[in-house]
């Protein structure tokens, strides 16, 4: 075997099929019922496999004791050491199948999305492991969400590909690529028209005693393509390094004049509500709420609540919101960012400050609209993640994400007179957020077509 070629992790459906020939030991056995009476299940099988695949890694190493010297010798590591593969047989599983299946026939975004997370942080584990069980292990922040970009629809009918890597390190930080393929030929390579999904995730690490940042594993890029991937994940992170700060942003005299003409409209709603604009809504009126108790049976295999189900129920309700807004089946386009922002630690891996009992919010709105271009308007939309504790009167920001959609072709071409609204800010606050992520947006393209 190539020792260039990626593992791959083989994925089999959870549940036993309801058609089995074996009889059921009684009438009620949930074996027995048809797939849509199946009761529900929290993760994905190929998030299983993965954590099982990671647990493997952990297994490997002895427990250290608490006062274990950090890592002392840093190694160098090829992309081809962590790369991994995950294939999805959907022609030949009929079960797995229908665990993705959403109504359109087409792949579950909000389960995929849990994949990815669990994917790339068991490729993280892998790059920084040192192999060495008498060193304590790092532990690993997931930082952020760079962008998930949809290049084409995912047919849950034909087998699906998911190959990813270590494509940049710097000093205590990582980026993993994912690539989703999809082909109606038997052998689904990674040409650009089998690939219908690709994703950034970026990790920190931490010391696990001391909770400082801790350098890695280096990375050695091998092939051209692998060193262009490298020198454009380079420029991201420095891009993410000038745009640290959070202070007040000052405008000049045109990025002014845009937020006054954005708060004008947004006057006329307040002030005059019966002349204001029909094609135009306020933000706020655009808001939907979610709100859940986190259950043990949505737990990771560290006993807390993993990344990939945040990132799961934040999608539900941003296509959720689109869908309201719309009026028509929504399709999704791209997750533009999302921001971990509450890290803690857990062994081998960080996750978010949320625990099976937590109170969570999820706040949505539609931030705005881009209506330029009349065969495929854009909606972006914003949640915001809250960790709430009544007890303590407390309430904090744990993620915010941005996702963008269109409208399904198929069903504006139902309805003729279709029109998406302009959305406008009734405060000050409001706009300022609105022109910041109009600016990022603008930055973002400008990077690609560069």
């Amino acid at each position: 075997m190539n020792s260039n070629s990626p593992r791959c992790i083989p994925v089999v459906s959870t549940f036993a099929s309801p058609f089995d020939v074996t009889p059921a030991s009684s009438v009620t056995d949930s074996t027995r019922k048809p797939l849509s009476l199946w009761p529900g299940m929290y993760h994905s099988p190929v998030t299983i496999a993965l954590w099982e695949a990671r647990s493997k890694i952990f297994e490997s190493l002895l427990d250290p004791p608490k006062d274990a010297p950090p890592q002392s010798e840093l190694l160098t590591r090829t992309p081809s050491h962590s790369r991994t593969k995950i294939f999805y047989p959907f022609s030949t599983d009929y079960i797995l199948r229908e665990q993705y299946r959403d109504p359109w026939n087409e792949v579950r975004i909000g389960i995929l999305l849990e994949d990815l997370d669990a994917l790339a942080g068991t490729i993280s584990v892998k790059h920084c492991s040192d192999d060495d069980s008498t060193t304590r292990p790092l532990l690993l922040v997931t930082a952020s969400v760079d962008k998930i970009v949809l290049k084409k629809p995912i047919s849950v009918d034909i087998d699906l590909k998911i190959v990813a890597s270590v494509i940049w390190v710097g000093r205590s930080s990582i980026e993993i690529q994912l690539e989703v393929m999809q082909s109606e030929l038997e052998d689904i390579s990674a040409s650009s028209n089998s690939v219908a999904l690709t994703a950034n995730f970026i990790f920190v690490a931490r010391d696990s005693k001391t909770g400082k940042a801790a350098p890695i594993n280096r990375l050695s890029p091998e092939t051209e393509l692998e060193k262009l991937l490298f020198e454009d994940a380079e420029a991201r992170n420095n891009l993410r390094k000038k745009k640290r700060g959070g202070e007040r942003r000052e405008y000049d005299h045109g990025e002014y004049k845009k937020l006054e003409a954005l708060l004008a409209e947004g006057r006329i709603f307040s002030d005059m509500p019966a002349l204001a604009d029909r094609n135009s809504i306020l933000l706020k009126d655009t808001r939907l709420e979610n709100s859940l108790i986190c259950q043990p049976q949505q737990r990771n295999i560290h006993g807390r609540i993993f990344g990939g189900f945040l990132m799961h129920r934040a999608f539900e309700l941003a296509f959720s919101t689109a869908y309201t807004f719309a009026g028509l089946v929504p399709y999704f386009l791209e997750v533009d960012h999302v921001d971990f922002l509450r890290p803690v630690c857990i062994p081998y891996h960080f996750s978010l400050l949320v625990d099976v009992g937590d109170f969570l919010r999820f706040k949505s709105c539609v931030l705005y609209t881009q209506l330029d271009k009349l065969d495929c308007p854009l909606i972006i939309i914003e949640v915001v993640a809250h960790v709430t504790s009544p007890e303590i009167r407390s309430s904090e920001v744990s993620n915010t994400f941005y996702f963008k959609f269109t409208v399904r072709p198929e069903a504006k071409a139902r309805n003729n007179g279709f029109k998406l609204r302009n959305v406008v800010p009734a405060t000050e606050e409001e706009a300022r957020h609105i022109l910041e992520r109009m600016d990022a947006e603008a930055l973002n393209s400008s990077k690609q077509q560069g």
